[in-house]
């Protein structure tokens, strides 16, 4: 029987172990401890074990290596041999002389099966039920097959932050060690709180007298492999035989036995280089994802010209293989939970990344990216699932840029599908940021005039203007342009975007009648090279008719937007996101011609589309329902404006968050229609509060800001002016 382990930690476990065995009369005679290898399961059992023993409450106690079925026999005729004299020479009679002595006799006993890897293992093998007896199992199993009959099942997870931080404390201290709990708390959070892992950490601290900060910086260095960040084989605690990454290794040959040959393996390797937090189905499942799987199960056939080409991992093959993984605890699948699906341990992920090869990496890599590209909705409706794929992308081009794997031979589109997705939720902030980064890895990478690295600049000027930087994305787009020209020429399709790009920040920065001029001469490049129902084009038509509007030309904005809009309707749908955005644009510009009531209905029949097709919380939608608010108060309903404002911006809030500029201009419409139903006291309230925001988040000197400011002079006016106050 294992001893007690250093500095072993108290934990719920261990008293909700205690109070189903000691339970007395309603005791469960049978308690399975279930969970991944690491978490501490066999010093559970040893603890139980070694107190039940020191305190006189059992008079026999058998513990088991249950590894095999030929390992538990081979323990019961021993002591069968030992309590009743069983002939050792046949190990099955003398294991079943075993079996029957303890239903007999009125001794208390334990028994113990640690380590159970097979179900099939115990069968017929279960000690028998009995007032004076109780059986305590471990497994990494936690199917059915272990469970019921009497027998119940007690999951025993990782330590608490506390407990991680405290047994590391208490290791350390035994040793003269001591640390700054913050450090201990940030080594506890890097080995993701699992036992094992803390103990062989703790281990390797004492014996290599290293700080917990250099620790911290090896266990952080990829370039290692973690058994160099772990205690030799005969240097571990705690009569442990193996390191932590070693933990695994048995449960991953079962589960790779039980389908495809190598398809559970294939699976773990794909889901170690995404987030532990949660792994989306439709990205495991995924054509790119079975591809992978099958380069690992023979399911590969070669083409001719010399590629494999895979083919047969069927979607329900991965579904049985993630229910094995699940079922030996190597990771946790959660189908009702589809946007995190599957969470895998830090430490497992990384044990079962060092075992790749460089050229294995790269292809799991890459393949990753695909499955991730492949699952990407081009509309996201479902906000939890664009996050979740994010977070995802996030984790995978962290192990992929040391390599540069994902960069060759060009960025892969992940880096701009993430990129992208955070804008469209309404992160420009964060989406600015990314494609920042990007410029920099796609330089060092692919040089400053690969197209991706010109793409990358581009998407930087465009979501740096949406973050409120109108004149540096028109600095930035001219000097792109100017690169984009040399290096694509004049009539690439990405110069004639950038000179859309550039036309419409040039807009936003003050000079509606620049960008006019400049898009009108555009689109006759435009049709020239594309022709007239190129995207493109029609692209290019809506942003001409959105800045002859605001150049002061509302019949035109309106007569061009009804023109395009048939075109749309005509060549890309009429759910197309870029129609609806059409019709909204016509909606507008009606009411701005002086028609505010035909602009309120255009956008109330438009509401039920966008909802329909992007989902109520997708940011086209909620600039729908404050469109739509505008033109209620513009039609006299003040109030009803009121309302509606303030009903969305609880929603923008929750969706985008408190410092989004969209949240920020919500409150400033709500305040203004506050004023307009006559509490300018109570506009003026919200716009001074406001003023304080938008100055701290997009700067004193902003457009919005300075908007800001003369709203709330205003409304302060009007406030005076109410109370009979005089100037």
């Amino acid at each position: 029987m294992p001893s007690r382990a250093m500095s072993f930690q108290v934990r719920a476990e261990a008293g909700r172990l205690a109070a189903a065995m000691d339970g007395g009369g309603t005791a469960v005679l049978c308690q399975v401890l279930t969970g991944m290898g690491g978490v501490g399961k066999t010093q559970l059992a040893a603890d139980f074990a070694h107190r039940s023993w020191d305190e006189r409450r059992v008079e026999v106690l058998v513990w088991v290596t249950a590894v095999s079925r030929t390992a538990i026999v081979a323990a019961y005729a021993q002591a069968g041999e030992e309590l009743c004299g069983a002939d050792p020479g046949h190990p099955e009679r003398a294991a079943t002389v075993f079996l029957a002595w303890l239903r007999v006799q009125d001794h208390r006993w334990l028994v113990v099966l640690d380590d159970i890897a097979d179900p099939a293992d115990v069968k017929g093998l279960w000690p028998p039920d009995s007032p004076t007896g109780r059986t305590l199992a471990t497994t990494r199993n936690r199917g059915a097959a272990l469970t019921g009959q009497g027998r119940r099942r007690i999951d025993v997870g990782l330590f608490s932050p506390a407990e991680a931080t405290a047994y590391l404390a208490g290791v350390l201290a035994a040793h003269g060690r001591t640390a700054p709990a913050d450090q201990l708390a940030g080594l506890a959070d890097d080995l993701g709180h699992l036992p094992l892992a803390l103990s062989q950490a703790a281990a390797y601290l004492v014996d290599q007298a290293l700080p917990v900060t250099d620790y911290r910086a090896r266990l952080a260095d990829h370039a290692r492999t973690l058994d160099h960040a772990l205690p030799a084989r005969g240097d571990l605690p705690d009569d442990q035989d193996d390191p932590v990454t070693a933990a695994w290794s048995l449960s991953l040959d079962l589960a790779d036995r039980q389908g495809p040959p190598g398809l559970a393996r294939r699976l773990l390797q794909l889901a170690a280089v995404l987030d532990p937090n949660g792994i989306p189905a439709p990205v495991l499942d995924s054509g790119p994802a079975r591809a992978w799987y099958a380069t690992g199960t023979g399911q590969a056939s070669e083409a001719q010209d010399g590629t494999d080409v895979a083919t047969a991992v069927a979607v329900e093959q991965v579904y049985t293989a993630l229910r094995v993984l699940h079922r030996l605890s190597l990771v946790d699948h959660s189908p009702d939970t589809p946007h995190h699906a599957v969470r895998v341990h830090a430490l497992i992920q990384r044990t079962t990344a060092d075992t790749l090869t460089p050229e294995q990496h790269t292809a799991c890599t890459r393949a990753a990216a695909d499955a991730l590209t492949e699952a990407w909705p081009d509309i996201e409706r479902d906000t939890d699932l664009a996050q979740a794929l994010r977070a995802n992308t996030t984790v995978l081009t962290g192990h992929a840029e040391p390599s540069g794997c994902l960069y060759r031979p060009d960025a892969h589109t992940v880096h701009y599908r993430a990129g992208r997705s955070l804008g469209e939720a309404g992160q420009v902030i964060a989406a600015r940021d990314h494609f920042h980064h990007l410029i920099q890895t796609t330089t060092h990478h692919l040089g400053p005039d690969h197209p991706d690295t010109l793409t990358a600049r581009h998407e930087l000027t465009y979501w740096g203007g949406h973050a409120g930087d109108a004149a540096g994305a028109t600095t930035g787009l001219a000097e792109l342009l100017k690169d984009v020209v040399r290096v694509l020429g004049p009539d690439h399709p990405e110069t004639l975007t950038t000179r859309s790009n550039l036309a419409r920040w040039r807009g936003e920065g003050g000079d509606a009648a620049g960008a006019a001029t400049a898009l009108a001469e555009l689109l006759k490049d435009v049709v020239r090279v594309l022709g007239p129902d190129h995207p493109e084009t029609l692209t290019t038509r809506h942003n001409l008719a959105y800045w002859r509007g605001h150049a002061g030309d509302a019949a035109g904005a309106t007569t061009g937007f009804a023109e395009l809009l048939e075109d749309m309707v005509r060549v890309l749908g009429p759910d197309h996101p870029h129609t609806l955005t059409t019709r909204s644009n016509l909606a507008r510009w009606r009411g701005e011609a002086g028609d505010a009531a035909g602009a309120t209905t255009g956008l109330a029949e438009l509401l039920k589309d966008v909802v329909r097709v992007l989902g109520p919380d997708h940011p086209e939608t909620l600039t729908t329902r404050s469109n739509l608010a505008r033109w209620r108060g513009e039609a006299g309903d003040a109030a009803g404006a009121t309302t509606a404002f303030a009903e969305l911006l609880k929603d923008v809030v929750r969706v985008l968050g408190p410092d989004h500029p969209e949240t920020l201009t919500t409150r400033h419409n709500l305040a203004y229609q506050r004023g307009e139903a006559g509490d300018a006291s109570g506009a003026a309230t919200a716009l001074a509060e406001l003023l304080e925001d938008r100055a701290r988040v997009l700067g004193p000197g902003h457009p919005h800001t300075l908007i800001t400011r003369h709203e709330l002079a205003h409304w302060r006016g009007r406030s005076d002016e109410a109370a009979g106050t005089p100037d």
